[in-house]
């Protein structure tokens, strides 16, 4: 891909330095150079004349060297025509004063509700007596440090009182544990998504002319039901587990995916372990207040005997869990622009998924049906045998196996 902003740069860079011709050889070496709408670009980027542009492109490729360099006069610096910007001196502050981004708060600016494209932007500027064209208003919005972008999810409401403090607990946890050689494990559900010819975003290389159809709308009727990921990602070893259910997301199958990753996979690699640590979200079916979740873990502690250690990251903080960026991202990466045409397919897709860092993954479909609303009395509640740490002892608890009966 080019950057017309480069383009501007370099040109606004080497301009001194040219006389006409070398303006018009050097802008049509940079349209060769791109490409299909090399000549656009330039035009848009350097104000170029295209006709301009398509007389270089000629030159070059007669490579009559000496012809080039003697034909016809080399306009004195300051000739030519003028730029709007100098003829229309009004014209970059009336610009300027649309783009503001308060113009999306100001009910009587005509762009409130609109995006600020550059044709619209052009359009308006006319209405009030400028004639400027959409090119122009984007070249000038170049030069003036504006830039095409979108928005960015940087926000995440208020900030909890101790969430640092949660944050340094955690990170002591897992150095510690994993110097126990005890398992660290970050564990969520990632999005739901539809069984069947879905449209799913990104692209992929495929032969010219065989695109790959799907529905076009994304009606779940149309589908063969939803799968439902929980993934478990291990920390030290740069390993991943997805459980892909087919119901719903419930504690009830979150722990019986890391029952499972143990099983399988746990056992095997940590066969020293007395103890798991987990890491998890606030809410969903790992959600802190969520009873069955602990009640879940329970049963894990007493069959396998070990002692189930969790520390809950603070509201708002969730895309900070590892799971999300070490194991989510990529399992999203490698089926971009596939449709998940059914379980076992996800399936695949996500044991399939691999990082030059060594990523590896293991996915199993789960095809138990499990329910919501599931209660768990305060009785049951009372039989636990929970630890919970001093700070925060709803986020941060420890699980122990209870005797056998």
């Amino acid at each position: 891909m080019f950057d017309e902003q480069e383009i501007a740069e370099k040109f606004e860079a080497l301009a001194p330095f040219l006389d006409e011709a070398g303006r018009r050889m050097w802008a049509a070496t940079e349209a060769r150079t791109i490409g299909r709408g090399g000549i656009a670009a330039v035009h848009r980027s350097t104000g170029i004349a295209k006709s301009t542009i398509y007389r270089g492109i000629a030159d070059l490729e007669s490579g009559d060297a000496d012809a080039i360099a003697h034909q016809g006069r080399s306009r004195r610096s300051g000739g030519g025509r003028k730029p709007l910007t100098e003829t229309s001196p009004r014209l970059v502050k009336a610009l300027d004063r649309l783009i503001d981004p308060q113009t999306r708060g100001d009910p009587c600016s005509p762009l409130r509700w609109t995006a600020k494209s550059t044709e619209k932007l052009a359009k308006e500027l006319r209405t009030k007596g400028f004639s400027v064209s959409a090119d122009t208003v984007g070249r000038i919005l170049r030069k003036a440090g504006y830039s095409l972008q979108s928005t960015r999810k940087r926000l995440e409401g208020a900030s909890h009182v101790d969430r640092n403090g949660q944050f340094e607990r955690i990170a002591k946890w897992t150095t510690s544990m994993q110097r126990q050689r005890n398992p660290v494990l970050s564990v969520d559900t990632k999005k739901k998504e539809l069984i069947g010819r879905f449209s799913n975003k990104g692209r992929e290389w495929r032969p010219k002319g065989n695109t790959e159809s799907v529905n076009v709308h994304d009606f779940p009727s149309a589908g063969d039901g939803k799968a439902v990921p929980y993934g478990i990602y291990d920390v030290g070893r740069n390993e991943g587990f997805v459980g892909v259910g087919i119901t719903k997301d419930t504690a009830e199958f979150a722990v019986r995916t890391i029952r499972r990753w143990w099983n399988q996979l746990g056992s095997r690699r940590y066969p020293r372990a007395s103890s798991i640590f987990i890491t998890a979200d606030c809410g969903g079916s790992n959600s802190y207040r969520c009873r069955l979740w602990k009640m879940e873990l329970q049963k894990f502690a007493d069959k396998t005997g070990l002692r189930i250690r969790v520390a809950h990251y603070p509201p708002g903080t969730s895309k900070w869990n590892k799971i999300e960026h070490r194991l989510f991202s990529q399992i999203t990466f490698n089926w971009r622009g596939r449709p998940l045409t059914s379980h076992q397919a996800v399936v695949d897709l996500i044991g399939a998924t691999t990082t030059q860092t060594g990523l590896k993954v293991y996915a199993h479909w789960d095809k138990r049906s499990y329910k919501n609303g599931r209660q768990v009395s305060d009785e049951e509640i009372a039989a636990l045998r929970i630890k919970r740490e001093s700070f925060h002892g709803e986020w941060n608890y420890t699980i122990l196996p209870r005797p056998p009966k």
